[in-house]
């Protein structure tokens, strides 16, 4: 008896063991086809050829991208052009998440990300790849991590480096396709350089506060000189605009469902160009998107390639060489915005100074400049609200009479001697208001102190306040 529980034992283990090697053999089996499926290869054994696959894509990428393919513009042939292309992400944030989500869920072939920045909590409320746990983590690393969750078939590459002219042409070489997902004008300027150098469209948008802008460049993509060329970005905006006009998202707010409607689009105007389904080529436009107007959209024709573009014309004077040397200096061309320069130190206090200055009997003067909307979600105490827009437009003198616009606040005109101090976010909009104040004659050809809070309300939280909202 015991030798046959012993024997019944021995088999059930037998069993066990047999079947965790099967499906071990099974996983390494669906790797195999999948890596071979990938590359495109076929198997062999023993010398011989295998026998071909049926059919171009493997059965589960057919339950997968099924959906789409049915629709007469993708079809099978669209979808195996989308499998075999690659594209690349300037920018893994507001405008790069979520086209990274939609190119890599419609099954493209290779998807590199170009980022050398960190995730931050700041970033979470727009930027939908990274998720909390990942605060700290580099952005490219974990938006690809969301990816291989999302679509195991794609080849995803991490750029962990910051574009400059040097690397720009020996990453873009190796893509079909490359967007622009950035929020600054000299790199705009470098990735389309370097696009129209290399014969790659470019899909490109940008989003601030509650507005976007979409169009696609260089698309047909021809070499320089080549007038039946689509346009690139120096065509459509031969002149950088002023530094000091260029906010930030940081600076200016953007509404998230506004920045992930401009990067869906992207990836929608991507997969147009790949499966060459764009309806007029040959017809460029800009979309200009506004989230509150009674009309959110609205298009703007674009003429050719000028004739004179110094990157894309036949009299080009931007090429690979001056990108790879440093001859073609992208921030001396857009400028840079130097607010911290405005006043001298002696028109400046720090955020400690300006405490002690609350200890008085009577509250001081305090204008903030920020907007109301910000003023509204934290100010200090007995602080008042002009913003900077209003100061910077009134056109009131020194040398006018003594009538003051109607926005002065009245502590400011009845305490004639009392100092004045302005503050805004980080220290840049108060020294312009102080500088506003005293061309406006404020005070007094120097008779009373009007100066700014340096480093804003960010050093009130760092030198002061820890517990300070910050936004």
């Amino acid at each position: 008896m015991d030798d046959i529980e012993s024997k019944c034992a021995s088999l059930r283990a037998q069993i066990a063991a047999t079947e965790a090697q099967l499906a071990a053999l099974r996983q390494e089996l669906d790797a195999a086809e999948k890596a071979a499926s990938a590359n495109g290869a076929t198997h062999k054994k023993s010398g011989q050829r295998g026998p071909q696959r049926k059919w171009p894509l493997l059965g589960e990428e057919y339950r997968r991208y099924g959906r789409q393919m049915i629709v007469p513009q993708v079809g099978l042939e669209g979808q195996l052009k989308i499998r075999s292309s690659s594209v690349l992400l300037v920018g893994a944030g507001g405008l790069g998440c979520p086209a990274a989500v939609y190119l890599a869920g419609a099954g493209v072939g290779k998807l590199g990300m170009v980022d050398d920045d960190a995730v931050d909590s700041s970033n979470l409320h727009r930027q939908v790849l990274h998720r909390t746990q990942n605060v700290g983590k580099l952005k490219v690393d974990s938006a690809i991590e969301y990816l291989k969750e999302l679509n195991p078939h794609p080849e995803y590459v991490a750029h962990r480096e910051r574009l400059s002219p040097q690397n720009a042409p020996m990453i873009f070489k190796d893509y079909d396709v490359i967007l622009d997902c950035t929020d600054n004008p000299a790199t705009r300027y470098l990735i389309s350089d370097t696009a129209v150098l290399l014969n790659k469209p470019l899909v490109s948008a940008s989003a601030l506060r509650t507005e976007g802008q979409l169009v696609v460049l260089n698309y047909p993509a021809k070499p320089p000189g080549d007038a039946t060329g689509g346009p690139c970005y120096r065509c459509v905006f031969p002149v950088p605009p002023p530094a000091d006009s260029v906010v930030s998202c940081a600076d200016g707010g953007i509404l998230g469902p506004v920045v992930g409607i401009m990067g869906v689009l992207q990836a929608l105007e991507t997969i147009k160009v790949i499966t060459g389904s764009v309806p007029n080529p040959n017809s460029p436009s800009l979309h200009i998107f506004s989230a509150y107007a009674p009309t959110p959209w609205r298009t703007i024709r674009l003429r050719s390639r000028r004739a004179n573009c110094a990157v894309c014309s036949s009299n080009a004077t931007i090429t690979l060489d001056t990108l790879r040397t440093g001859s073609t200096d992208y921030v001396q061309f857009c400028g840079t915005a130097n607010a911290s320069q405005v006043l001298s130190p002696i028109e400046r206090i720090s955020a400690d100074e300006y405490q002690s200055c609350c200890e008085s009997a009577e509250p001081p003067i305090l204008i903030d400049v920020r907007d109301e909307t910000q003023f509204n979600i934290c100010n200090l105490n007995n602080s008042i609200n002009i913003p900077i827009t209003r100061i910077l437009n009134e056109t009131r003198t020194n040398s006018d009479s003594d009538s003051w616009p109607s926005w002065m606040p009245p502590p400011v005109l009845s305490r004639p001697n009392d100092p004045i101090y302005v503050v805004c976010r980080q220290g840049n909009d108060s020294q312009l208001a102080v500088r506003k104040f005293k061309e406006m004659g404020l005070d007094r050809n120097g008779e009373r102190f009007i100066g700014d809070i340096r480093g804003g309300l960010k050093a009130w939280k760092a030198e002061v306040d820890p517990d300070w909202p910050e936004y």
